[in-house]
Formats: structure tokens, sequence, C-alpha cells
């Protein structure tokens, strides 16, 4: 678990990951235009590291996730809702302050 954290702590791995989610290969250009102030280098790093991890590959079409990748992609989706019910729960314990 701790190395596909890692993979996925880096600068924008997870904004590349996001912007194939709609299942669409992407050539590098539209995958740089899609991902946002990402630089050539970078993006070519990420790519790397994703494609060694197995969540990314490289078709006739552009970049596109694996089943791997849209399996991570799907997983991640639930993150969202995960994030507010923990917010709002982080919330009620700031409001009623420490417990004694």
């Amino acid at each position: 678990m701790g190395l596909l954290l890692a993979l996925l702590e880096a600068r924008y791995a997870l904004r590349v990951l996001w912007a194939l989610r709609d299942g669409h290969a992407q050539t590098f250009r539209l995958l740089q235009d899609s991902v946002g102030g990402i630089t050539p280098n970078t993006l070519n790093t990420r790519i790397k590291e994703l494609r060694e991890a197995q969540l990314l590959s490289h078709g006739r079409d552009g970049y596109f996730l694996t089943p791997g990748g849209n399996d991570l992609v799907r997983r991640l989706a639930d993150l969202p809702a995960f994030a507010t019910k923990w917010h709002s729960t982080q919330t009620k314990v700031t409001q009623q302050g420490p417990s004694a």
C-alpha cells in the first residue's frame, strides 16, 4: 500500500489519472492541456511512473488507463463522499470541544 500511496502523492499523478477517467485516449499534448499547469518534463515523468505501475498505457490514439488504472480511479471516485462525511464529523468534534 505504501508504494501506491507514494506513487499517488507525486505531483500531478492523480490529475493525470483523473484526466483519463472518461475512457478516451489522449495524446501527450491533450493530456498536458487536460491536467493543466504541468510541464512536459513532469508529465513525461508521471507517465513513465504510471506506466511502470501498470496503471497507464499507450496505444495508437494516445495514453489511456489500464484495467487496473480504471479500477483505481473508480475507487478514488468514492473519496469525495467519504471526505464530506469525514469533514462533517470533524466539524462536530471541533464544535463540541475536546472530550474529557
